[in-house]
């Protein structure tokens, strides 16, 4: 059984109200209020536990009380759960929106990612090196690697966040983090390019221009742009879910951080074409995953909206007239 445990901090004013919205919500399990017992901030602590199916409404009633703002809410999953009534809750009164995400959640993971620490640019200076040796030694495995240690796609997916929830803020920050950290990638892996060609360190394949890895980057094409669709819709359903398996899939299958460090890598070997081809590949699998991140968080609000709506409309119907 899914459920969330949720902790809130109310000032005393709101108490009854936080109540009596909790009380009246049979999804809401095993609530406990205690008086006067918190400090900073100072007020009633309670605590209850909800059926993550309904914990949108539950958590919307909250903070359209400002609890937030005057108090404190705090989620955390919980792990088991045996409970005959919380079965029952989920099964006459959510339905299919038992399984269904908490949009409070999904937004704080993007927003947890959508932070830029230096760390952030370390990684993707390291991602984007990893990813020339890859290109200049034709080693797939590699390209995986640096798919992998690249910590893009969090930016990507809060300009995602940004564009879906109007923030021009969000927006800018990300795409200035991405700007600035793939940037930093296509330094590196040029100054790496300009390392391995000064000392004559390439292998005789790639001399001879034999660059399968390279070229499978620097081409983008009509699959290019089916595998960014798909991805960017399993990156916002795992997130969504929670899925990290999924998630890591995202990672490795789009092309990001090869298609910057075959931008420094062609750089340094004067390859110009193959340095355009990646920078074309760049452009289109970031926009791509933003204007699809940002499309599908939408349709997945609507889909569950639409479903919340009909489950509310049969439980209408078959409740008798008072």
């Amino acid at each position: 059984m899914d459920m969330l445990h949720v902790r809130a901090v109310s000032p005393p004013d709101l108490t009854e109200r936080a109540m009596a919205l909790l009380s009246t919500e049979p999804c809401v399990l095993n609530l406990v209020l205690h008086r006067d017992r918190v400090r900073n901030p100072d007020g009633d602590a309670i605590e209850c536990d909800v059926l993550t199916g309904a914990a949108n409404e539950v958590l919307r009633g909250l903070r359209d009380l400002k609890l937030e703002h005057r108090g404190s809410i705090v989620l955390a999953p919980v792990d088991f759960a045996f409970s005959d009534r919380a079965a029952t809750a989920g099964a006459e009164e959510l339905g299919a929106r038992l399984r269904a995400p908490v949009w409070e959640q999904v937004e704080a993971r993007i927003r947890a990612e959508g932070r830029y620490p230096p760390s952030f640019y370390l990684f993707l200076v390291i991602a984007g090196i990893i990813g020339a040796v890859g290109i200049i030694t034709n080693s797939q495995i590699l390209i995986v690697a640096a798919m992998v240690v690249g910590p893009e796609y969090g930016a990507i997916t809060s300009v995602a966040l940004g564009v879906d929830r109007r923030s021009g803020t969000r927006i800018r920050q990300g795409l200035a983090a991405l700007l600035v950290g793939f940037l930093l990638a296509i330094v590196w892996a040029f100054l790496f390019g300009l390392l391995v060609r000064g000392y004559d360190l390439q292998p005789p394949a790639f001399d001879l221009g034999i660059r399968p890895v390279s070229h499978l980057i620097d081409t983008p094409d009509f699959y290019s742009v089916v595998v960014a669709v798909l991805a960017g819709i399993v990156g916002i359903v795992s997130l969504a879910e929670a899925r990290t398996s999924a998630l890591l899939g995202v990672f490795i299958s789009v092309t990001t951080i090869p298609a910057g460090a075959d931008i420094g890598v062609s750089c340094a070997f004067a390859s110009w074409d193959e340095a355009w081809g990646s920078f074309l590949q760049l452009l289109l699998n970031i926009g791509i995953l933003i204007v699809v991140g940002a499309g599908t968080l939408k349709c997945q609000r609507a889909i569950w909206r639409r479903v919340r709506k009909r489950r509310d409309a049969r439980a209408a119907q078959r409740t008798p007239p008072g």
